[in-house]
């Protein structure tokens, strides 16, 4: 019984940690990449129209909506020289990728009466051994990016570039945190010699409706000249991955259960040893075959049963106290506890595991006692 309450309390233990872990990863991937992203079927760029933007808007479901421009680029500050990965975005980005609780220095604004500004992920600003000041006048940040078409000359600049003002470190994911470089998208336009042109469309989703669904009207409504993505799409590899492992560690789980198991067939197997002169004084009494097999395995179950419950009780109560008061904090996540999550899909996936698997080494090992020995 407390082989298979400690290795059910581990199964309940384990995947509400991923489930925690797989939180964090959807909350670091997802915040910043919005919601659902258009892009071209083909080519770079597009022309950002009125009337597609309508279109986009007129899809239930749709709340924001920020046309966006995206290009490598090269960072300079002083002696310093640095890749990164400049988006252009408006004021409506900020809102849709929840900027305010990123930000780490001020809040987040894009463009006002002094100027535009630019917010750096926390990596890409030590890099570039750049500070941010609290107030105006911020350090400038000069951006280089290669001209398009150009044939090259002895002498000649092959490159645009123009100053922003740092603002603001933004902290996300690694990924973000060392290569992103947020900028108003006229000012990304005005660097890259752009018109109208764009790379994507960000679209925000209204709370509570499946993004999924809103999908699928926008792909309709755009035709095959636009692919639109949701962000799990975009990072389908890392939450797979997240699955794959979660996956694994039940399976593994269940082999160490299986093992655990074989303790019942022993206490099964001397049980049915120790009682074998009343199984005898039973059988004289008129006790059948299926009389004999119910008590034995009726009483397997009871042992897995009750390991089942305790390891249960056990396993969320654990969780529960880790929630609640924090024992355990997380690497890499500031000192953050170590996430814990609940979910009701796996406290009916281990319940049926475990509870076939009891059935099972139950029955099978009952039935060849009494066949053998009755």
């Amino acid at each position: 019984m407390v082989g298979i309450a400690v290795i059910t309390m581990s199964m309940v233990i384990l995947l509400s940690a991923f489930n925690g872990i797989e939180s964090v990863i959807e909350k670091l991937y997802t915040e910043f990449d919005a919601p659902i992203t258009i892009r071209p079927e083909s080519g770079k760029t597009f022309i950002d129209h009125d009337s597609l933007r309508e279109k986009i808007k007129s899809v239930k479901g749709v709340d924001l909506v920020s046309a966006a421009l995206e290009e490598l680029v090269v960072l300079r500050k002083g002696k310093v020289w640095v890749n990164g990965n400049l988006i252009g975005v408006e004021d409506d980005f900020i809102t849709m990728s929840n900027l305010k609780q990123h930000a780490l220095d001020n809040d987040p604004v894009l463009v006002d009466g002094n100027g535009y500004y630019g917010m750096f992920g926390a990596g890409l600003v030590e890099k570039l051994d750049a500070y941010v000041y609290e107030d105006p006048p911020f350090e400038q940040i000069l951006m280089y990016v290669p001209k398009r078409n150009m044939r090259m000359r002895l002498g000649s600049n092959p490159f645009y570039s123009s100053r922003i003002s740092l603002r603001s470190r933004l902290n996300y994911n690694k990924e973000i945190n060392q290569s992103m470089a947020l900028v108003p998208l006229e000012f990304a336009q005005n660097l890259l010699r752009y018109d109208q042109e764009i790379n994507a469309y960000y679209v925000s989703v209204k709370k509570h409706l499946d993004q999924m669904s809103v999908k699928t009207q926008l792909q309709e409504k755009l035709g095959a000249t636009f692919i639109v993505k949701t962000n799990r799409e975009k990072n389908e590899i890392i939450f797979k991955t997240s699955k794959t492992e979660k996956a694994i560690v039940l399976v593994i789980l269940l082999f160490i259960f299986i093992l655990a198991a074989f303790n019942l067939i022993a206490s099964l197997t001397m049980l049915f040893s120790e009682k074998s002169n009343d199984i005898q004084t039973l059988k004289a009494l008129g006790f059948d075959q299926k009389g004999v097999f119910n008590i034995f395995f009726y009483e397997g179950l009871l042992i897995a049963f009750k390991g089942i419950i305790v390891g249960f009780v056990l396993g969320y109560l654990i969780c529960f106290l880790q929630m609640k008061f924090h024992f355990l904090t997380a690497l890499n996540i500031n000192g953050a506890p170590f996430p814990v999550r609940f979910l009701w899909a796996d406290f009916f996936k281990i319940g049926l595991s475990v509870s076939l698997l009891s059935l099972a080494f139950s029955y099978f090992p009952v039935r060849f006692l009494v066949k053998k020995n009755f």
